[in-house]
């Protein structure tokens, strides 16, 4: 058995609805996993977008998520910290929590990659991309990908 990710919103490689970017609702997506691998102890979450011009940007930034939860509900608050305790990073647009896609131009490709890890990370919330990293090196005992794809367009503008 190997992690899965997977959501009943956006089908892998397939396009990402509008209500999940900036341009919709800047909702975040509703996602699940199974099949941690053993010695798991929590999970981390980067959603990013490699086809950004100034390169990789981070939309968002999850950990401190329960070995014993499998998925995060559609429209997770912006919160610092759940009752939970999971906690949610600075994105690229400088906020705490989800920022949905929203492409200059042209179709983007937004890879959410799921870590099951093997320690549970003392990072407090608020962390940028680069503190996250370093952080769950070395304890990342398998990865999970989702892709989905996104063109922004303007208001009344018809899909191609």
């Amino acid at each position: 058995m190997s992690l899965k990710l997977v959501s009943r919103a956006i089908a892998h490689e397939d396009t990402i609805p509008r209500q999940y970017s900036r341009d919709g609702g800047n909702i975040s997506p509703p996602l699940a996993w199974s099949d941690a691998p053993a010695g798991t102890k929590s999970f981390a979450l980067i959603m990013d977008d490699p086809d950004a011009p100034s390169g990789t940007f981070v939309h968002w930034l999850v950990y401190g998520i329960p070995k014993s939860t499998s998925e995060l509900k559609e429209d997770l608050p912006a919160t610092p910290v759940s009752g939970d305790g999971i906690r949610q990073g600075r994105n690229g647009f400088g906020e705490v929590g989800y920022g949905g896609p929203q492409p200059p131009s042209g179709v983007h490709r937004y890879f959410f990659h799921l870590y099951a890890l093997d320690t549970e990370l003392d990072l407090p919330s608020g962390a940028s991309r680069e503190e996250l990293d370093q952080a769950i090196e070395g304890h990342i005992l398998e990865e999970a990908q989702l892709m989905g794809r996104y063109q922004h367009r303007e208001p009344g503008s018809q899909a191609a």
